[in-house]
């Protein structure tokens, strides 16, 4: 095995954007929920340990000739810069990406790594450990019916092992919306998997899918949601995304027959609202994704509520021009925040923008949502 034959998956989440890739496990073992298209037409599989050793020397052996570069070059960071510059593959940027950030995180791909085998999982990152030191924090995707399955004992194991977090698509509480979207879970195993996993020590970060209910059951999926994160009560993070369709999807064909009607923007928002308002639970809201548009939407529970809230109330109470000019500032990447409002030049950009596409003074949805498209 070359070191340019290292396998890389298709995602990670934004908050390990510094962190190693190392794929573990192909593709998605469900891979049947309506709102994804990363894995469609692609088989599931678990990659050999033995395979997975391979690359982690691989990554080592980068590693220690970056660490003999640096000493010409003036340091890891400026020996790292050189080869971000010029990548000789996209390993080698992933690496030097790494060590240019310190090289103390890894991410395990890819959608589900919990479903690998306990003992090979826990050889797998004692491994990872012990060939590059510097790794401090080792985390990986996860499904809450796969964690629900494992006994705790086998999750303490894995957390004794180094896997510090666990990122958990959530997504929605609500029973309906779990088996229409045939995310392969329920509200009920999502609390039992989400409990077992604090319990073992596990730090875990939920993300729920603002959205998913679209126009019909925006309300359930706002209180559900709420009531099943309460139930966990402990999530170290609660991380939301907005609801963004896309070809490939099995649910854009459903808004193209009309069975499934997407929520607007400010439908959303109060759909946002209603959640953080339900919440009582002891974790870190975070809106870390560019598809949200009040990004800046950020705090600790339960005290942060009514900062976060008032976010939500001060767009709410903007004027219904000036919430369509924000909402296509945010889409077009002008605003990243309310405040952006009050930049001359900036608004001015934006006001040119919906002069040029508004019909009769308004911004159709669809022009809305295929900007989004564009960051997924």
């Amino acid at each position: 095995m070359t070191i340019d034959s290292l396998e890389l998956g298709p995602i990670r989440p934004p908050s390990e954007a510094s962190s190693l890739l190392l794929r573990v496990t192909r593709n998605c073992s469900w891979n049947r929920c309506k709102f994804c298209h990363i894995y469609k037409g692609k088989r599931f599989e678990l990659r050999p340990v033995a395979d997975i050793k391979q690359e982690i020397l691989a990554v080592k052996a980068i590693q220690d000739r970056l660490n003999e570069a640096a000493a010409k070059a003036g340091g890891v960071e400026a020996a790292a810069v050189s080869i971000l510059n010029n990548p000789l593959s996209e390993t080698h940027f992933n690496v030097a990406l790494w060590l240019y950030h310190g090289g103390t995180s890894a991410f395990l791909q890819d959608a589900n790594t919990l479903i690998m085998p306990t003992p090979s999982l826990v050889e797998v990152i004692k491994f990872l450990k012990k060939t590059l030191p510097t790794i401090t924090r080792i985390t990986s995707y996860g499904r809450s019916k796969t964690a629900a399955k494992k006994k705790l004992e086998e999750l303490k194991a894995l957390h004794e092992a180094g896997l510090d977090r666990l990122h958990i698509g959530l997504e929605s509480g609500y029973d309906p919306i779990l088996e229409y979207m045939d995310k392969g879970v329920t509200a009920a195993a999502h609390i039992v998997g989400g409990k077992k996993i604090v319990e073992s020590g596990i730090s875990l970060s939920e993300y729920v899918l603002l959205g998913l209910g679209g126009k019909k059951m925006w309300r359930e999926h706002a209180t559900e949601t709420a009531r099943v994160l309460n139930e966990i009560q402990e999530a170290d993070f609660i991380r939301v995304r907005t609801l963004t369709i896309k070809e490939g999807m099995p649910l854009y064909e459903e808004v193209k027959d009309g069975k499934f009607v997407r929520a607007t923007d400010e439908e959303i928002v109060a759909e946002e609202k209603l959640l953080i308002e339900n919440l009582d639970c002891r974790s870190y809201f975070i809106s870390d994704h560019i598809t949200n548009l009040l990004q800046e939407i950020e705090g600790q529970l339960p005290e942060d509520k009514d900062k976060m809230l008032a976010v939500i109330d001060r767009f709410q109470s903007l004027s219904a021009e000036e919430r369509q000019n924000f909402r296509l500032g945010r889409r077009i990447g002008i605003y990243a925040s309310l405040d952006d409002l009050g930049d001359p030049g900036k608004h001015g950009l934006v006001e040119q923008a919906v002069a040029k596409v508004a019909k009769d003074g308004k911004v159709d949805e669809e022009i809305l949502y295929s900007l989004m498209e564009r960051f997924i």
